[in-house]
Protein backbone atom coordinates (compact mmCIF):
# COMPACT_ATOMS: atom_id res chain seq x y z
CA UNK A 1 0.00 0.00 0.00
CA UNK A 2 1.40 3.70 -0.37
CA UNK A 3 1.41 6.40 1.94
CA UNK A 4 -1.45 8.18 0.13
CA UNK A 5 -3.11 9.19 -2.89
CA UNK A 6 -0.89 9.64 -5.86
CA UNK A 7 -1.39 12.52 -7.77
CA UNK A 8 -3.75 12.03 -10.76
CA UNK A 9 -2.66 12.06 -14.41
CA UNK A 10 -3.81 14.37 -17.11
CA UNK A 11 -5.48 12.26 -18.70
CA UNK A 12 -9.07 13.18 -18.55
CA UNK A 13 -10.05 16.26 -21.13
CA UNK A 14 -6.60 16.35 -22.30
CA UNK A 15 -6.20 17.25 -26.01
CA UNK A 16 -2.30 15.88 -25.88
CA UNK A 17 -3.63 12.26 -24.38
CA UNK A 18 -6.43 12.56 -26.96
CA UNK A 19 -3.40 12.09 -29.58
CA UNK A 20 -1.63 9.69 -27.06
CA UNK A 21 1.27 12.21 -26.59
CA UNK A 22 3.95 11.84 -24.51
CA UNK A 23 4.31 14.95 -21.55
CA UNK A 24 7.57 17.39 -21.63
CA UNK A 25 8.62 15.34 -18.40
CA UNK A 26 9.24 12.07 -20.96
CA UNK A 27 6.11 10.60 -19.43
CA UNK A 28 3.83 8.69 -20.47
CA UNK A 29 0.11 8.51 -20.80
CA UNK A 30 -3.22 5.80 -21.45
CA UNK A 31 -4.29 5.79 -24.76
CA UNK A 32 -7.44 7.74 -25.98
CA UNK A 33 -8.35 4.78 -28.28
CA UNK A 34 -12.18 3.45 -27.88
CA UNK A 35 -14.32 5.05 -29.93
CA UNK A 36 -17.96 4.29 -30.04
CA UNK A 37 -18.02 1.32 -31.78
CA UNK A 38 -15.70 -0.12 -29.53
CA UNK A 39 -17.32 1.31 -26.26
CA UNK A 40 -20.71 -0.49 -27.68
CA UNK A 41 -18.31 -3.36 -27.88
CA UNK A 42 -17.31 -3.27 -24.27
CA UNK A 43 -21.24 -2.78 -22.50
CA UNK A 44 -22.51 -5.31 -24.98
CA UNK A 45 -19.95 -7.94 -24.65
CA UNK A 46 -19.94 -7.61 -20.65
CA UNK A 47 -23.60 -7.89 -20.70
CA UNK A 48 -24.05 -11.06 -22.68
CA UNK A 49 -21.96 -13.77 -21.73
CA UNK A 50 -23.23 -17.27 -21.60
CA UNK A 51 -26.04 -16.85 -19.49
CA UNK A 52 -28.60 -15.86 -22.78
CA UNK A 53 -27.41 -19.34 -24.39
CA UNK A 54 -27.00 -21.53 -21.33
CA UNK A 55 -29.57 -21.02 -19.01
CA UNK A 56 -31.74 -18.37 -19.29
CA UNK A 57 -34.22 -20.31 -17.26
CA UNK A 58 -33.52 -18.35 -13.80
CA UNK A 59 -36.29 -15.96 -14.29
CA UNK A 60 -38.95 -18.22 -15.88
CA UNK A 61 -38.69 -20.78 -13.45
CA UNK A 62 -39.42 -17.67 -10.67
CA UNK A 63 -41.82 -15.97 -12.62
CA UNK A 64 -44.20 -18.87 -12.98
CA UNK A 65 -45.67 -18.26 -16.37
CA UNK A 66 -43.80 -17.12 -19.87
CA UNK A 67 -46.07 -14.10 -20.12
CA UNK A 68 -44.88 -12.98 -16.62
CA UNK A 69 -41.04 -13.75 -17.61
CA UNK A 70 -41.04 -11.57 -20.26
CA UNK A 71 -42.66 -9.03 -18.87
CA UNK A 72 -39.93 -9.33 -15.63
CA UNK A 73 -37.07 -9.55 -18.69
CA UNK A 74 -38.53 -5.49 -20.07
CA UNK A 75 -39.04 -4.28 -17.09
CA UNK A 76 -35.69 -5.04 -15.68
CA UNK A 77 -34.08 -3.66 -18.93
CA UNK A 78 -35.89 -0.50 -18.47
CA UNK A 79 -34.67 -0.42 -14.85
CA UNK A 80 -31.15 -0.94 -16.36
CA UNK A 81 -31.32 1.77 -18.85
CA UNK A 82 -32.20 4.06 -15.54
CA UNK A 83 -29.24 2.96 -13.83
CA UNK A 84 -27.12 3.09 -17.08
CA UNK A 85 -28.63 6.85 -17.47
CA UNK A 86 -27.35 7.81 -13.95
CA UNK A 87 -23.79 6.22 -14.68
CA UNK A 88 -23.82 8.21 -17.63
CA UNK A 89 -24.41 11.64 -15.74
CA UNK A 90 -21.64 10.63 -13.04
CA UNK A 91 -19.33 9.61 -15.52
CA UNK A 92 -18.90 13.01 -17.92
CA UNK A 93 -18.70 14.69 -13.78
CA UNK A 94 -16.45 12.77 -12.64
CA UNK A 95 -14.25 11.72 -15.91
CA UNK A 96 -12.09 9.51 -14.44
CA UNK A 97 -11.34 5.82 -14.97
CA UNK A 98 -12.60 3.25 -12.38
CA UNK A 99 -16.04 3.50 -12.65
CA UNK A 100 -18.20 3.25 -9.18
CA UNK A 101 -15.50 2.95 -7.12
CA UNK A 102 -14.09 6.35 -8.31
CA UNK A 103 -17.79 7.74 -7.87
CA UNK A 104 -18.56 6.04 -4.16
CA UNK A 105 -14.44 7.89 -2.99
CA UNK A 106 -14.90 11.08 -3.82
CA UNK A 107 -18.47 11.13 -3.03
CA UNK A 108 -18.32 9.01 0.38
CA UNK A 109 -15.19 9.14 1.04
CA UNK A 110 -12.12 7.10 0.96
CA UNK A 111 -13.39 3.89 3.02
CA UNK A 112 -16.41 3.67 1.34
CA UNK A 113 -14.73 3.91 -1.78
CA UNK A 114 -11.90 1.18 -0.59
CA UNK A 115 -14.65 -1.52 0.38
CA UNK A 116 -15.99 -1.13 -3.26
CA UNK A 117 -12.78 -1.60 -4.46
CA UNK A 118 -11.67 -4.41 -1.50
CA UNK A 119 -14.81 -6.87 -2.70
CA UNK A 120 -13.99 -6.42 -6.34
CA UNK A 121 -9.98 -7.03 -6.01
CA UNK A 122 -10.92 -9.87 -3.46
CA UNK A 123 -13.69 -11.87 -5.02
CA UNK A 124 -15.75 -10.32 -7.58
CA UNK A 125 -13.65 -9.97 -10.66
CA UNK A 126 -11.36 -13.05 -9.88
CA UNK A 127 -13.93 -15.22 -8.91
CA UNK A 128 -16.34 -13.82 -12.21
CA UNK A 129 -13.31 -14.07 -14.65
CA UNK A 130 -12.76 -17.58 -13.63
CA UNK A 131 -16.31 -19.03 -14.08
CA UNK A 132 -16.37 -17.64 -17.46
CA UNK A 133 -13.31 -19.29 -18.48
CA UNK A 134 -14.23 -22.36 -17.07
CA UNK A 135 -17.55 -21.88 -19.24
CA UNK A 136 -15.53 -21.66 -22.34
CA UNK A 137 -13.25 -24.46 -21.43
CA UNK A 138 -16.51 -26.96 -21.12
CA UNK A 139 -17.62 -25.74 -24.58
CA UNK A 140 -14.74 -26.17 -26.53
CA UNK A 141 -14.00 -29.47 -24.68
CA UNK A 142 -17.34 -31.16 -24.34
CA UNK A 143 -17.11 -32.37 -28.75
CA UNK A 144 -14.15 -34.32 -27.13
CA UNK A 145 -15.77 -36.39 -25.03
CA UNK A 146 -19.19 -37.08 -26.32
CA UNK A 147 -20.48 -39.59 -23.74
CA UNK A 148 -18.74 -38.18 -20.38
CA UNK A 149 -17.98 -34.93 -18.74
CA UNK A 150 -14.61 -33.34 -19.41
CA UNK A 151 -11.85 -33.99 -16.81
CA UNK A 152 -11.35 -31.04 -14.51
CA UNK A 153 -7.90 -31.00 -14.77
CA UNK A 154 -8.23 -30.24 -18.20
CA UNK A 155 -11.16 -28.27 -17.81
CA UNK A 156 -8.53 -26.00 -15.66
CA UNK A 157 -6.06 -25.83 -17.86
CA UNK A 158 -7.49 -24.91 -21.40
CA UNK A 159 -9.50 -22.16 -18.83
CA UNK A 160 -5.61 -20.97 -18.06
CA UNK A 161 -3.99 -20.89 -21.34
CA UNK A 162 -7.44 -18.96 -22.44
CA UNK A 163 -6.66 -16.13 -19.57
CA UNK A 164 -3.14 -16.20 -20.17
CA UNK A 165 -3.67 -15.47 -23.96
CA UNK A 166 -5.95 -12.77 -23.51
CA UNK A 167 -4.11 -11.17 -20.94
CA UNK A 168 -1.18 -10.96 -23.62
CA UNK A 169 -3.28 -9.45 -25.92
CA UNK A 170 -4.30 -6.40 -23.49
CA UNK A 171 -0.96 -6.25 -22.18
CA UNK A 172 0.25 -5.82 -26.23
CA UNK A 173 -1.60 -3.07 -27.29
CA UNK A 174 -5.17 -1.13 -26.38
CA UNK A 175 -6.04 -1.49 -30.11
CA UNK A 176 -5.66 -5.26 -30.11
CA UNK A 177 -7.71 -5.76 -26.77
CA UNK A 178 -10.65 -3.60 -28.59
CA UNK A 179 -10.42 -5.13 -31.67
CA UNK A 180 -10.89 -8.75 -29.91
CA UNK A 181 -14.08 -7.34 -28.26
CA UNK A 182 -15.20 -6.14 -31.22
CA UNK A 183 -14.90 -9.20 -33.35
CA UNK A 184 -16.53 -11.38 -30.44
CA UNK A 185 -19.27 -9.02 -29.64
CA UNK A 186 -20.28 -8.95 -33.29
CA UNK A 187 -19.98 -13.18 -33.24
CA UNK A 188 -22.46 -13.50 -29.87
CA UNK A 189 -24.59 -10.93 -31.52
CA UNK A 190 -24.80 -12.84 -35.00
CA UNK A 191 -25.41 -16.05 -33.52
CA UNK A 192 -28.46 -14.78 -31.14
CA UNK A 193 -29.49 -13.15 -34.45
CA UNK A 194 -29.98 -15.98 -35.39
CA UNK A 195 -32.43 -17.79 -32.83
CA UNK A 196 -34.52 -14.74 -32.83
CA UNK A 197 -34.48 -15.66 -36.71
CA UNK A 198 -35.58 -18.68 -36.03
CA UNK A 199 -37.79 -17.81 -33.73
CA UNK A 200 -39.89 -15.25 -36.27
CA UNK A 201 -39.85 -18.01 -38.61
CA UNK A 202 -41.50 -20.35 -36.13
CA UNK A 203 -44.11 -17.73 -35.70
CA UNK A 204 -45.03 -17.52 -38.69
CA UNK A 205 -45.19 -21.12 -39.00
CA UNK A 206 -47.79 -21.35 -36.19
CA UNK A 207 -45.98 -22.28 -34.22
CA UNK A 208 -46.76 -19.42 -31.36
CA UNK A 209 -48.78 -21.72 -28.40
CA UNK A 210 -46.80 -20.59 -25.65
CA UNK A 211 -46.83 -16.53 -26.46
CA UNK A 212 -50.77 -16.51 -26.81
CA UNK A 213 -51.92 -14.85 -23.96
CA UNK A 214 -54.16 -17.58 -22.61
CA UNK A 215 -51.34 -19.83 -22.77
CA UNK A 216 -48.68 -17.54 -21.44
CA UNK A 217 -49.77 -16.62 -18.42
CA UNK A 218 -50.62 -19.93 -17.71
CA UNK A 219 -48.88 -20.72 -15.07
CA UNK A 220 -46.76 -24.23 -14.39
CA UNK A 221 -46.78 -23.22 -10.77
CA UNK A 222 -48.31 -21.32 -8.46
CA UNK A 223 -47.62 -17.58 -8.99
CA UNK A 224 -45.58 -16.12 -5.44
CA UNK A 225 -44.66 -12.57 -4.55
CA UNK A 226 -41.67 -14.08 -3.33
CA UNK A 227 -40.43 -15.86 -6.55
CA UNK A 228 -41.83 -12.85 -8.72
CA UNK A 229 -39.11 -10.48 -6.75
CA UNK A 230 -36.75 -13.52 -6.90
CA UNK A 231 -37.00 -13.40 -11.10
CA UNK A 232 -36.20 -9.94 -11.21
CA UNK A 233 -33.02 -10.45 -8.96
CA UNK A 234 -32.70 -12.94 -11.57
CA UNK A 235 -33.30 -10.56 -14.26
CA UNK A 236 -31.00 -8.16 -13.05
CA UNK A 237 -28.04 -10.53 -12.37
CA UNK A 238 -28.83 -11.27 -15.86
CA UNK A 239 -27.81 -7.76 -16.89
CA UNK A 240 -24.42 -7.36 -14.92
CA UNK A 241 -21.59 -5.65 -16.91
CA UNK A 242 -23.88 -2.33 -18.06
CA UNK A 243 -21.32 -0.10 -15.88
CA UNK A 244 -17.95 -1.51 -16.70
CA UNK A 245 -17.36 0.87 -19.81
CA UNK A 246 -17.25 3.94 -16.96
CA UNK A 247 -13.85 1.82 -15.75
CA UNK A 248 -12.18 3.24 -18.28
CA UNK A 249 -13.43 6.57 -18.62
CA UNK A 250 -10.32 8.16 -19.78
CA UNK A 251 -9.63 5.90 -22.61
CA UNK A 252 -12.44 7.12 -24.60
CA UNK A 253 -12.08 9.16 -27.43
CA UNK A 254 -14.38 11.90 -27.05
CA UNK A 255 -15.91 10.32 -23.54
CA UNK A 256 -18.74 13.32 -22.72
CA UNK A 257 -20.52 12.58 -26.08
CA UNK A 258 -19.36 8.48 -27.15
CA UNK A 259 -19.85 7.38 -22.57
CA UNK A 260 -23.78 8.41 -22.78
CA UNK A 261 -24.23 7.75 -26.52
CA UNK A 262 -22.73 4.17 -26.14
CA UNK A 263 -24.74 3.77 -23.09
CA UNK A 264 -27.87 4.71 -25.28
CA UNK A 265 -27.04 2.36 -28.02
CA UNK A 266 -26.38 -0.34 -25.98
CA UNK A 267 -29.04 -0.94 -23.13
CA UNK A 268 -31.57 -0.86 -25.25
CA UNK A 269 -30.05 -3.14 -28.07
CA UNK A 270 -29.28 -5.76 -25.20
CA UNK A 271 -32.85 -5.73 -23.46
CA UNK A 272 -34.16 -6.50 -27.33
CA UNK A 273 -31.78 -9.49 -27.69
CA UNK A 274 -32.39 -10.86 -24.22
CA UNK A 275 -36.29 -10.55 -24.95
CA UNK A 276 -36.76 -11.71 -28.13
CA UNK A 277 -34.23 -14.48 -27.80
CA UNK A 278 -36.27 -15.54 -25.03
CA UNK A 279 -39.03 -15.47 -27.01
CA UNK A 280 -37.67 -17.50 -29.58
CA UNK A 281 -37.16 -20.39 -27.18
CA UNK A 282 -40.51 -21.13 -26.13
CA UNK A 283 -41.72 -21.14 -30.04
CA UNK A 284 -39.30 -24.48 -30.35
CA UNK A 285 -39.88 -25.50 -26.19
CA UNK A 286 -42.36 -25.81 -23.92
CA UNK A 287 -41.30 -24.33 -20.49
CA UNK A 288 -40.52 -28.10 -18.84
CA UNK A 289 -38.30 -28.42 -21.43
CA UNK A 290 -36.73 -25.13 -21.29
CA UNK A 291 -36.21 -25.70 -17.35
CA UNK A 292 -35.29 -29.28 -18.15
CA UNK A 293 -32.24 -27.92 -20.91
CA UNK A 294 -28.56 -27.58 -19.40
CA UNK A 295 -28.01 -25.45 -22.69
CA UNK A 296 -31.08 -23.69 -23.93
CA UNK A 297 -29.50 -22.33 -27.28
CA UNK A 298 -27.68 -26.20 -27.61
CA UNK A 299 -31.18 -27.94 -27.36
CA UNK A 300 -32.83 -25.10 -29.42
CA UNK A 301 -30.45 -25.59 -32.09
CA UNK A 302 -30.75 -29.42 -32.08
CA UNK A 303 -34.74 -29.13 -32.95
CA UNK A 304 -34.21 -26.46 -35.39
CA UNK A 305 -30.47 -26.47 -37.09
CA UNK A 306 -30.76 -30.56 -37.49
CA UNK A 307 -26.77 -30.72 -38.69
CA UNK A 308 -25.88 -27.50 -38.43
CA UNK A 309 -26.91 -27.61 -34.73
CA UNK A 310 -22.69 -27.25 -34.08
CA UNK A 311 -23.09 -23.81 -34.40
CA UNK A 312 -24.67 -23.11 -31.18
CA UNK A 313 -21.75 -24.64 -28.62
CA UNK A 314 -19.43 -23.03 -31.16
CA UNK A 315 -21.05 -19.46 -30.27
CA UNK A 316 -21.37 -20.03 -26.66
CA UNK A 317 -17.48 -20.84 -26.82
CA UNK A 318 -16.77 -17.67 -28.63
CA UNK A 319 -19.08 -15.39 -26.43
CA UNK A 320 -17.56 -16.54 -23.25
CA UNK A 321 -13.84 -16.05 -24.63
CA UNK A 322 -15.37 -12.65 -25.51
CA UNK A 323 -16.48 -12.09 -22.00
CA UNK A 324 -12.78 -13.16 -20.60
CA UNK A 325 -11.48 -10.38 -22.61
CA UNK A 326 -13.73 -7.39 -21.91
CA UNK A 327 -13.88 -8.27 -17.95
CA UNK A 328 -10.13 -8.59 -17.84
CA UNK A 329 -9.59 -5.35 -19.94
CA UNK A 330 -12.10 -3.72 -17.68
CA UNK A 331 -11.35 -5.17 -14.24
CA UNK A 332 -7.33 -3.90 -14.59
CA UNK A 333 -8.46 -0.49 -15.14
CA UNK A 334 -10.42 -0.48 -11.49
CA UNK A 335 -7.34 -1.77 -10.17
CA UNK A 336 -5.41 0.48 -11.98
CA UNK A 337 -7.78 3.59 -10.71
CA UNK A 338 -7.30 2.14 -7.32
CA UNK A 339 -3.28 1.51 -6.90
CA UNK A 340 -3.17 5.58 -8.57
CA UNK A 341 -5.69 6.83 -5.77
CA UNK A 342 -3.59 5.12 -2.73
CA UNK A 343 -5.83 2.01 -2.34
CA UNK A 344 -3.53 -0.66 -4.10
CA UNK A 345 -0.01 -0.87 -4.05
CA UNK A 346 1.56 1.86 -6.32
CA UNK A 347 3.03 -0.74 -8.91
CA UNK A 348 -0.55 -1.54 -10.18
CA UNK A 349 -0.54 2.78 -11.29
CA UNK A 350 1.72 1.96 -13.61
CA UNK A 351 1.68 2.01 -17.28
CA UNK A 352 4.52 0.29 -20.20
CA UNK A 353 6.45 2.96 -21.13
CA UNK A 354 6.34 1.78 -24.91
CA UNK A 355 2.80 0.11 -25.02
CA UNK A 356 0.84 2.62 -22.26
CA UNK A 357 -1.00 -0.52 -21.57
CA UNK A 358 -1.38 -1.06 -17.28
CA UNK A 359 0.65 -4.46 -17.67
CA UNK A 360 0.80 -4.73 -13.89
CA UNK A 361 -2.64 -4.44 -13.47
CA UNK A 362 -3.19 -6.87 -15.71
CA UNK A 363 -1.05 -9.14 -14.84
CA UNK A 364 -2.54 -8.33 -10.96
CA UNK A 365 -5.87 -9.46 -12.64
CA UNK A 366 -4.43 -12.60 -14.03
CA UNK A 367 -3.12 -13.94 -11.34
CA UNK A 368 -5.25 -13.80 -9.19
CA UNK A 369 -7.82 -15.27 -11.51
CA UNK A 370 -5.93 -18.05 -11.64
CA UNK A 371 -5.60 -18.85 -8.21
CA UNK A 372 -9.34 -18.57 -8.01
CA UNK A 373 -9.34 -21.69 -11.07
CA UNK A 374 -7.40 -23.65 -8.38
CA UNK A 375 -9.89 -23.58 -6.11
CA UNK A 376 -13.63 -25.34 -5.53
CA UNK A 377 -14.82 -22.30 -3.81
CA UNK A 378 -15.46 -20.10 -6.25
CA UNK A 379 -19.20 -20.54 -6.86
CA UNK A 380 -20.00 -20.06 -3.28
CA UNK A 381 -18.16 -17.09 -2.91
CA UNK A 382 -20.43 -15.39 -6.07
CA UNK A 383 -23.34 -16.10 -3.94
CA UNK A 384 -22.03 -14.54 -1.08
CA UNK A 385 -20.85 -11.14 -2.81
CA UNK A 386 -23.21 -10.81 -5.25
CA UNK A 387 -25.30 -9.26 -2.93
CA UNK A 388 -22.60 -6.94 -2.31
CA UNK A 389 -21.77 -5.86 -5.81
CA UNK A 390 -25.61 -5.16 -6.21
CA UNK A 391 -25.08 -2.89 -3.28
CA UNK A 392 -22.85 -0.63 -4.47
CA UNK A 393 -24.92 -0.43 -7.25
CA UNK A 394 -27.82 1.58 -5.38
CA UNK A 395 -24.87 3.17 -3.16
CA UNK A 396 -22.96 5.31 -6.26
CA UNK A 397 -26.59 5.99 -7.58
CA UNK A 398 -27.57 7.47 -4.09
CA UNK A 399 -24.25 9.44 -4.45
CA UNK A 400 -25.49 11.31 -7.33
CA UNK A 401 -28.32 12.47 -5.76
CA UNK A 402 -26.23 13.29 -2.85
CA UNK A 403 -23.87 14.92 -5.10
CA UNK A 404 -26.62 17.16 -6.23
CA UNK A 405 -26.97 18.49 -3.07
CA UNK A 406 -23.69 19.21 -2.13
CA UNK A 407 -22.04 20.56 -5.06
CA UNK A 408 -25.01 21.99 -7.09
CA UNK A 409 -22.93 24.05 -9.69
CA UNK A 410 -20.12 21.62 -10.53
CA UNK A 411 -20.15 21.10 -14.13
CA UNK A 412 -22.39 18.71 -15.36
CA UNK A 413 -22.46 18.04 -19.53
CA UNK A 414 -25.43 16.06 -18.74
CA UNK A 415 -27.57 16.44 -15.95
CA UNK A 416 -31.04 14.08 -15.11
CA UNK A 417 -33.92 14.65 -13.52
CA UNK A 418 -33.62 13.45 -10.12
CA UNK A 419 -36.79 11.25 -10.30
CA UNK A 420 -35.03 8.64 -12.97
CA UNK A 421 -32.15 7.89 -9.40
CA UNK A 422 -35.20 7.87 -7.22
CA UNK A 423 -37.45 5.09 -9.28
CA UNK A 424 -33.92 3.12 -9.80
CA UNK A 425 -33.20 3.30 -6.00
CA UNK A 426 -37.36 2.40 -4.82
CA UNK A 427 -36.31 -0.70 -7.30
CA UNK A 428 -33.35 -1.42 -5.53
CA UNK A 429 -34.40 -1.45 -2.24
CA UNK A 430 -37.12 -3.77 -3.05
CA UNK A 431 -34.93 -6.54 -4.48
CA UNK A 432 -32.07 -5.90 -1.59
CA UNK A 433 -34.68 -6.15 1.12
CA UNK A 434 -35.96 -9.15 -0.06
CA UNK A 435 -32.87 -10.61 -0.50
CA UNK A 436 -31.59 -9.84 3.01
CA UNK A 437 -35.07 -11.54 3.73
CA UNK A 438 -34.97 -14.01 1.71
CA UNK A 439 -31.19 -15.34 2.26
CA UNK A 440 -29.76 -13.56 5.62
CA UNK A 441 -26.89 -15.63 5.93
CA UNK A 442 -25.59 -15.50 2.54
CA UNK A 443 -25.86 -11.59 2.69
CA UNK A 444 -24.35 -11.73 5.87
CA UNK A 445 -21.37 -13.65 5.53
CA UNK A 446 -20.85 -11.30 2.35
CA UNK A 447 -21.03 -8.18 4.56
CA UNK A 448 -18.51 -9.89 7.12
CA UNK A 449 -16.08 -10.64 3.51
CA UNK A 450 -16.82 -6.59 3.05
CA UNK A 451 -15.71 -5.82 6.26
CA UNK A 452 -12.63 -7.38 6.23
CA UNK A 453 -11.63 -4.72 4.28
CA UNK A 454 -11.62 -1.74 6.91
CA UNK A 455 -9.02 -2.89 9.13
CA UNK A 456 -7.05 -3.49 5.58
CA UNK A 457 -8.02 0.43 4.60
CA UNK A 458 -6.90 1.49 8.53
CA UNK A 459 -3.21 0.12 8.12
CA UNK A 460 -2.57 -0.12 4.72
CA UNK A 461 -3.79 3.51 3.64
CA UNK A 462 -5.27 5.65 6.60
CA UNK A 463 -1.86 4.83 8.76
CA UNK A 464 0.99 7.18 7.03
CA UNK A 465 3.27 6.68 9.98
CA UNK A 466 4.60 2.94 8.88
CA UNK A 467 8.00 1.53 10.08
CA UNK A 468 10.72 2.95 7.65
CA UNK A 469 11.99 -0.39 6.74
CA UNK A 470 8.54 -1.17 5.96
CA UNK A 471 8.54 1.22 3.46
CA UNK A 472 11.95 0.68 2.14
CA UNK A 473 10.72 -3.54 1.39
CA UNK A 474 7.75 -1.62 -0.95
CA UNK A 475 10.13 0.42 -2.30
CA UNK A 476 12.42 -1.88 -3.47
CA UNK A 477 9.46 -4.18 -4.27
CA UNK A 478 8.42 -1.70 -6.70
CA UNK A 479 11.35 -0.60 -8.37
CA UNK A 480 11.91 -4.37 -8.99
CA UNK A 481 8.64 -4.56 -10.61
CA UNK A 482 8.87 -1.87 -11.97
CA UNK A 483 12.23 -2.89 -14.07
CA UNK A 484 10.54 -6.01 -14.60
CA UNK A 485 7.90 -4.95 -16.41
CA UNK A 486 9.53 -1.78 -18.09
CA UNK A 487 6.63 0.73 -16.76
CA UNK A 488 6.37 4.14 -15.07
CA UNK A 489 3.78 6.20 -13.92
CA UNK A 490 1.65 8.22 -16.37
CA UNK A 491 2.22 11.75 -16.88
CA UNK A 492 0.78 14.46 -14.53
CA UNK A 493 0.47 18.57 -15.42
CA UNK A 494 3.09 20.36 -14.66
CA UNK A 495 2.08 22.40 -11.96
CA UNK A 496 1.28 19.14 -10.15
CA UNK A 497 4.73 17.81 -10.90
CA UNK A 498 6.77 20.43 -9.72
CA UNK A 499 5.41 21.89 -6.61
CA UNK A 500 7.24 21.30 -3.78
CA UNK A 501 8.93 18.12 -2.01
CA UNK A 502 6.16 15.99 -2.90
CA UNK A 503 5.95 17.24 -6.93
CA UNK A 504 10.03 16.31 -7.05
CA UNK A 505 9.23 12.97 -5.53
CA UNK A 506 6.49 12.06 -8.05
CA UNK A 507 8.56 13.65 -10.91
CA UNK A 508 11.47 11.45 -9.77
CA UNK A 509 9.21 8.44 -9.48
CA UNK A 510 7.34 9.21 -12.97
CA UNK A 511 10.80 9.70 -14.90
CA UNK A 512 11.82 6.31 -17.26
CA UNK A 513 14.11 4.21 -15.78
CA UNK A 514 16.60 4.87 -18.18
CA UNK A 515 17.42 7.82 -20.15
CA UNK A 516 17.06 5.32 -22.95
CA UNK A 517 13.70 4.15 -22.21
CA UNK A 518 13.01 8.23 -22.09
CA UNK A 519 14.38 8.83 -25.59
CA UNK A 520 14.20 5.44 -27.30
CA UNK A 521 11.31 3.25 -25.71
CA UNK A 522 8.54 5.77 -27.29
CA UNK A 523 6.53 4.99 -30.42
CA UNK A 524 3.31 6.05 -32.00
CA UNK A 525 1.31 4.00 -29.23
CA UNK A 526 1.96 6.59 -27.02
Amino acid sequence: MTDGPRQRSSTAGSAKDAAGDTSSEGGVALKKEIGLVSACGIIVGNIIGSGIFVSPKGVLENASSVGVALIVWIITGVITAIGALCYAELGVTIPKSGGDYSYVKDIFGGLAGFLRLWIAVLVIYPTNQAVIALTFSNYVLQPLFPTCFPPESGLRLLAAVCLLLLTWVNCSSVRWATRVQDMFTAGKLLALALIIIMGIVQICKGDYYWLEPANAFEPFQEYDVGLIALAFLQGSFASGGWNFLNYVTEELVDPYVNLPRAIFISIPLVTFVYVFANIAYVTAMSPQELLASNAVAVTFGEKLLGVMSWIMPISVALSTFGGVNGSLFTSSRLFFAGAREGHLPSLLAMIHVKRCTPIPALLFTCLSTLLMLCTSDMYTLINYVGFINYLFYGVTVAGQIVLRFTQPDMHRPIKISLIWPVIYLIFWAFLLIFSLYSEPLVCGIGLAIMLTGVPVYFLGVYWDKKPQCFNRFVDKMTYLGQKFCVVVYPAVTSSSSSSGEDGEEMKEAMSPLSKDDGDNHKSADC
